[in-house]
């Protein structure tokens, strides 16, 4: 019978597990209850800028593609699209490489995958414009940063956020 690693099996399920519970559980949290703060659930502000400065070589149609390809060249820039916390830093999702996760707050993230290299670590304070990673092709067929912002865990287009149209 074949001897397998079982404790590191288990940890890299666990870490897929948790990657894909980062991309699909951004959730709101209930009201404040603590004296004089306002019932009403405070409105989500995140205003964001484009990750990289190459042209869009996909763009989100809500099946195949649920976010925004970007091209380049390896190790251009990518920065933070808005501020927030880094929420998961690594590999472990299949189809999207060297990942990095910014949760900007209770409604949005954002996730830039395909990466050669990440200049940031998880739960490290990011500043909208600051350079968390180098573009790359891991797990992609060309250099390229794919670009997704989550609303409540949902893949939603990027550009009307991009642009000022929504936030």
């Amino acid at each position: 019978m074949p001897r397998t690693n079982l404790p590191l099996l288990a940890l890299r399920g666990l870490a897929a597990a948790v990657a894909a519970s980062a991309l699909l559980a951004c959730t709101t949290t209930g009201p404040s209850t603590s004296p004089g703060a306002s019932t009403t659930p405070a409105q989500p502000k995140a205003t964001f800028i484009r990750p990289a400065a190459g042209a869009t070589l996909a763009r989100y149609d809500g099946n195949r593609n649920k976010g925004l390809d970007i091209g380049g060249n390896a190790g251009d820039p990518v920065i933070a699209s808005a501020d927030g916390r880094v929420v998961f830093v690594g590999s472990q999702l299949r189809g999207y490489g060297n990942m990095v996760i910014v949760k900007h707050n209770e409604t949005f993230l954002s996730a830039y995958a395909h990466n050669q290299s990440i200049t940031v670590k998880e739960n490290q304070i990011v500043r909208q414009g600051q350079k968390i990673a180098e573009m790359g092709r891991s797990d992609s067929d060309r250099v390229k940063l794919h670009f997704e912002i989550r609303k409540n865990g949902t893949a939603v287009d990027p550009e009307p956020y991009l642009s000022g149209k929504l936030r």
